[in-house]
């Protein structure tokens, strides 16, 4: 009888201590913050998000544009996929997702070390769209100010024909006429507007895209790796200097006509998921 009644004792000890730990279960589950746990959500989505644009850079990086050798610019068909990842992502994350992509898609299809230096400009074509797109024209108006003052600031682009880059141009004069244009009709500039959302994507993706033409300029001619890098005197620099006039405006255009066309519906799931822009 001594045995039963220890083992009824040890019995009722289990389930008094079962019962204590399933209470204090339930009032941890009960106690559980559903915003953080809903921010954390969000969170591993958004390196999900971040990794996805990543493999999406190497893919195209690695995949070789029309065989053009002395334009300089875009070997790869990067140019796809850098602005709707700065536009999406952010700033930031856009970056990084097209730097990891660029990095990895050279590495894959060795195209010379300089190339790594001129590759730069893909992640910030990325970081200017997001600027762009979430009404940050300011820190885009410097960029564009201070490396378009460094090229007329070096005395070989005096001797380079002005067209040559007409497509840079066209997008500052662009980026000028938004900021005038924000400055008198403050919706004008509103992402969240369907009937805004394509030309808002349009305009992120064209500067965007030519900031890192820019940017590859800057590397060219003011820092002049034209001469370091490349050997090149001045009279070889005019020869190439207007073929990237051609070749580039019209990839940006293809740019821009996928960038529209998949945006939209890209922008409004991803909304949907609580993911996307959550500052703007």
């Amino acid at each position: 009888m001594k045995i039963f009644s220890h083992r009824n004792s040890l019995l009722e000890s289990f389930i008094h201590y079962s019962r204590s730990i399933l209470k204090s279960v339930i009032a941890s589950i009960k106690g559980i913050n559903m915003y953080v746990f809903m921010e954390k959500f969000k969170e591993s989505s958004f390196v999900s998000l971040i990794s996805v644009f990543a493999a999406f850079n190497v893919i195209c990086d690695s995949l070789m544009s029309l065989p053009l050798p002395f334009s300089g610019v875009w070997y790869s068909w990067v140019f796809i996929v850098t602005p709707i990842s700065g536009i999406l992502l952010g700033p930031y994350a856009g970056f990084l997702s097209s730097f990891i992509g660029v990095m990895v898609g050279h590495s894959m299809v060795f195209r010379g070390s300089e190339e790594f230096l001129f590759t730069f400009g893909a992640p910030i074509g990325a970081m200017i769209s997001a600027l762009l797109f979430r009404g940050r024209l300011r820190e885009v108006l410097v960029y564009y100010l201070v490396l378009l003052g460094a090229f007329f600031a070096t005395p070989v682009a005096w001797q380079l024909p002005l067209w040559g880059m007409w497509d840079v141009f066209f997008a500052f004069g662009c980026l000028l006429m938004v900021i005038v244009a924000m400055q008198k009709w403050k919706n004008i500039w509103n992402t969240r507007a369907n009937t805004n959302l394509l030309y808002i994507l349009a305009l992120c993706t064209f500067i965007g895209l030519e900031a890192d033409v820019l940017f590859r300029i800057f590397i060219l001619v003011p820092c002049q790796a034209y001469q370091s890098i490349y050997r090149w005197d001045a009279f070889t620099l005019q020869s190439i200097w207007g073929m990237g006039a051609v070749e580039t405006p019209i990839k940006a255009a293809l740019s821009i006509l996928i960038t529209t066309i998949i945006g939209p519906p890209i922008i409004m799931a991803i909304r949907k998921m609580g993911l996307l822009l959550v500052k703007d």
